[in-house]
């Protein structure tokens, strides 16, 4: 039996063959974005305690209700914008999740969509898979900020989606509030829809406030914003997040996503409903994770490597051209097989493998395991 590939230029992905060799070799991983630290107890234990109490059952299609009506008390606390959380909300099995069916909602085939580059992994595959074209803008090299100039270039009637991701993954970058008004500028009068991956909203650093979607009324009328509660409660292998957008645009996104998913782990949604009222849980996660980006970063002084600044995610980029003139891909995996750490050349994230000599570490991780890591890259020769 024959089958034609609908993504028939994809393979396996860099963090699979990353993470792969980091266990082949006993390496410690840095590359993957999730936490080695145990997750709040509490949280567990409210888990544990909704599937005694029976909530075991399939939850509402959009979510459950009592954790939705958190979400939109904590959107409005947060960003000073009411969300209707019957009509505009609607919990999905992780962000990733979440980004793929705002996509398979809106695109038709021939429709195009604004990408930049280093890009989350998933974007342009989930693009191409429903038939669409990813328009590729390479964020300027080496602080990744968006060239608006080319995005207008780029723009033209088939334009459907700008993409847009802050805090940045894998760089770390933030959106400002100037990149908010060219953004505004560009799509103001035209059909085009904006997705904003948000999943990092929490993990942002430097007294930098987070320029959400959610914050302008006039964005979120066109826009889907997608969130990650693994991204802020620590607990990725839950694989739970979110996506608000306007109630037309949710009527729509939920008509893919009954036919998808349909219904999300109760017990986790049942806790998270109890937990999200913890309002310094999440309003610290961004000290808490600069407190270990601060650390790496000082470690990573005594090494070869050159830091790109992260103000946001779990990730720091570090330069190496300087020292080895290696592809990233080449020295990421000797890394990994001689001096026994993982990380992600940032290469893997351009879809024609743009090498700029940088690295992504992970630095969302205990202080032995950045300790162990780094030891390990003082001997880099």
């Amino acid at each position: 039996m024959q089958i034609y590939s609908k993504l028939p230029d994809v393979g396996t992905t860099i963090f699979t063959v990353m993470s792969s060799l980091a266990v082949e070799y006993n390496a410690v991983n840095l590359g993957q974005g999730f936490p080695d630290f145990r997750m709040n107890e509490a949280l567990i234990a409210l888990v544990n305690d909704a599937m005694k109490k029976g909530s075991n059952q399939y939850a509402h299609m959009s979510g459950l209700p009592l954790l939705r009506e958190r979400l939109a008390e904590k959107v409005e606390r947060s960003y000073h914008t009411k969300i209707d959380p019957d009509s505009q909300i609607t919990i999905t099995p992780g962000g990733t999740y979440a980004i793929f069916t705002a996509l398979t909602t809106v695109l038709q085939p021939g429709d195009e969509v604004i990408v930049f580059e280093p890009a989350y992994d998933s974007y342009i595959p989930n693009i191409e898979i429903n038939g669409a074209k990813p328009v590729l803008i390479s964020l300027q090299y080496p602080d990744y900020s968006i060239p608006w100039d080319e995005v207008r270039q780029k723009v033209n009637a088939r334009t459907r989606m700008i993409m847009i991701n802050s805090p940045h993954n894998p760089t770390g970058a933030v959106l400002s509030e100037n990149d908010i008004e060219q953004l505004r500028s560009i799509v103001a009068g035209t059909k085009i829809i904006i997705l904003s991956d948000e999943v990092y909203e929490h993990l942002i650093f430097d007294e930098i406030q987070h320029q959400s979607i959610l914050r302008y009324p006039d964005l979120l009328e066109r826009s889907f914003v997608c969130f990650s509660f693994g991204k802020t409660y620590h607990c990725t292998g839950w694989k739970l997040g979110y996506c608000i957008s306007t109630a037309a645009m949710m009527k729509e996104y939920r008509k893919v996503h009954q036919f998808n998913c349909f219904s999300c782990d109760t017990p986790k949604q049942v806790a998270l409903a109890e937990y999200i009222t913890n309002q310094e849980e999440y309003v610290t996660l961004g000290k808490f994770m600069q407190e270990k980006r601060d650390f790496f970063r000082e470690l990573m002084k005594a090494t070869p490597f050159k830091g790109i600044p992260s103000h946001g995610s779990y990730f720091e980029c570090y330069s190496y051209g300087h020292f080895t003139d290696e592809s990233d891909k080449a020295l990421a995996i000797r890394l990994t097989k001689e001096y026994g750490i993982a990380s992600i050349p940032v290469s893997a994230f351009y879809k024609n493998a743009t090498d700029h000599k940088v690295l992504r570490f992970c630095f969302a991780k205990k202080e032995e395991t950045l300790e162990k890591a780094v030891a390990k890259l003082i001997h880099l020769r």
